[in-house]
């Protein structure tokens, strides 16, 4: 075990009894944590465990009730983010803290400037990120607009610009939740090599098959309080999961007796879409779901799934192609709209739930009725009955398990993996006939992802067709029926689950038709 030597023997940070309240809930009881030097230190747990909270206490965005902290075994006092920046620490959060509009070399040099001309500011910035990106392999393009950097490029700029600070411990919130497999793969490269250089790193994941992967030490937390804590040489995937949750746990594929999918529900035929640019992003693409059948689509994200998902939800309208949903016909001169596709019984879980799926203004009541407000349910001789629409989130957040259970809570104020929960009950409460679902479980805890399998496959034994969009090989090989796997907008494969393996999926995830 890489942390266990000598050399990593000083603690680089020790929190004795933390407690941290919000209102009545404590978010944090009790905590202790120590971490080594030059570790990679896992931090998992359900949403809600608290770790985020204990990780921004580290960080200085929240105060402690109570409780001790030591940085490299001095006593510290951490009141806000430049404490923390001073004693070496930063953090990378999950939703990047990046000026889109800014260039990745402004996004570095934004509250750092080390001199008050620019250009002369710009020079010494970049020559200190060039040397930063030879010797760590964080390369990124320096000029580039932010909104222009694929996801895993802004990644590494996170990186970079906690470094260039003068980070020596570094906080990482669910770093991969939305990387592709290479993307990680090129993450823990960097990380490893980070360790190697000293850099002690604190690692926040609900995906126990990277802290298995990645880590050297591994602390549970759950509910607010540390369960259990072992070098990851004694730890199992099977044996975190069971601590995070406090009972076994199953998330494989289960077996079954399920009915024979029958009716056609929604046909899609040589669907193609051109981008503004003229660029070809769905390329004659057929598929039929029916009822009672979990399709899965597999391949590296950007590849035409989201285009696809758009498109049979009527966010995106195909240049070219046909799309049948029950009796009735879409095409480029009748296009599908979201209020008709509603109305046709098909409900969508987009990809990303704060872009689409939420207003994080909103409280949670007003979040939980999007799209459904006009619904008889919802309204009172021709007004939004507030008060039943609360109520029935209410309902939702019961039936579904959305930690707080208050309908008045600002959206933002909910973990990812509840803010995920309240728009699985808010779109399968209407009961769809077809259901569309972007990336169901990302960043969502393990016990959450268990909760969040068996509604889907509720919903097919219900009768429903769902179609399931997931970088996650083991979520697709755990939920479908059936799997078809798109490369360059195109689909290039189409198996039974029983032929389904994660070689024959790779094959056909880089253009290797079946």
């Amino acid at each position: 075990m890489v942390g266990g030597t000598a050399a990593h023997a000083a603690l680089a940070v020790r929190m004795t009894g933390i407690h941290k309240r919000f209102g009545a809930v404590a978010a944090n009881a009790d905590v202790d944590l120590a971490v080594q030097t030059g570790t990679v230190h896992g931090l998992v747990g359900e949403n809600g465990a608290g770790k985020s909270t204990l990780m921004s206490v580290l960080y200085g965005f929240y105060q402690a009730d109570s409780g001790s902290i030591e940085v490299l075994g001095k006593p510290a006092t951490i009141r806000n983010a430049d404490d923390a920046i001073a004693l070496g620490i930063g953090m990378v959060h999950q939703h990047f803290m990046l000026v889109d509009t800014l260039t990745a070399l402004e996004n570095v040099m934004l509250g750092a400037e080390p001199h008050w001309l620019l250009r002369r500011a710009d020079a010494q910035v970049r020559g200190k990120l060039q040397a930063l990106m030879q010797s760590t392999g964080l390369h990124v393009a320096l000029d580039v607009l932010v909104c222009d950097l694929p996801v895993g490029d802004r990644q590494r700029l996170e990186i970079l610009k906690a470094l260039y600070r003068g980070a020596r411990i570094l906080i990482l919130d669910e770093p991969t939740a939305v990387l592709t497999p290479q993307e990680t793969e090129q993450l823990f490269d960097v990380l490893r090599l980070l360790r190697q250089q000293g850099t002690t790193i604190l690692l926040i994941t609900h995906k126990l098959k990277e802290v298995m992967r990645l880590c050297d030490h591994v602390t549970v937390m759950r509910a607010g309080r540390v369960v259990h804590e072992l070098p990851i040489a004694q730890a199992s995937v099977e044996g975190l999961a069971e601590a995070m949750v406090g009972r076994k746990v199953h998330m494989g594929r289960v077996d079954e007796v399920t009915l024979a999918p029958t009716d056609i529900l929604l046909q899609a035929t040589d669907i193609t879409v051109r981008d503004a640019l003229n660029v070809v992003r769905l390329s004659g693409l057929n598929l039929t779901l029916r009822s009672g059948e979990i399709v899965g689509v597999a391949g590296v994200s950007g590849n035409g799934q989201s285009e696809l998902l758009d498109v049979l939800s009527g966010l995106l309208h195909p240049t070219s192609g046909r799309l049948q949903i029950g009796e009735d016909t879409f095409d480029a001169s009748n296009p599908l709209d979201p209020l008709k596709a509603r109305a046709l019984g098909l409900a969508h879980v987009p990809e990303d739930r704060h872009a689409r799926a939420m207003v994080m203004d909103f409280v949670a009541w007003e979040s939980a009725v999007l799209g459904y407000d006009g619904l008889a349910e919802y309204t009172q001789g021709g007004w939004m009955n507030h008060r039943a629409m609360r109520q029935a989130t209410a309902n939702m957040m019961e039936r579904f398990d959305v930690r707080p259970r208050d309908p008045e809570l600002l959206s933002r104020s909910f973990s990812g993996g509840n803010q995920q929960k309240l728009v699985l009950a808010r779109e399968l409460g209407q009961r769809p006939k077809v259901l569309l679902v972007g990336q169901p479980t990302r960043g969502v805890d393990i016990g959450a992802i268990e909760f969040i399998y068996a509604q889907l496959r509720a919903m097919r034994d219900a009768g429903c067709a769902v179609l399931v969009v997931s970088s996650e090989l083991d979520e697709i090989l755990a939920l479908s029926n059936r799997v078809i796997v798109m490369n360059q907008g195109r689909v290039t494969g189409e198996l039974a689950i029983e032929n389904c393996t994660e070689a024959s999926i790779g094959l056909l995830m880089v253009g290797d038709a079946a």
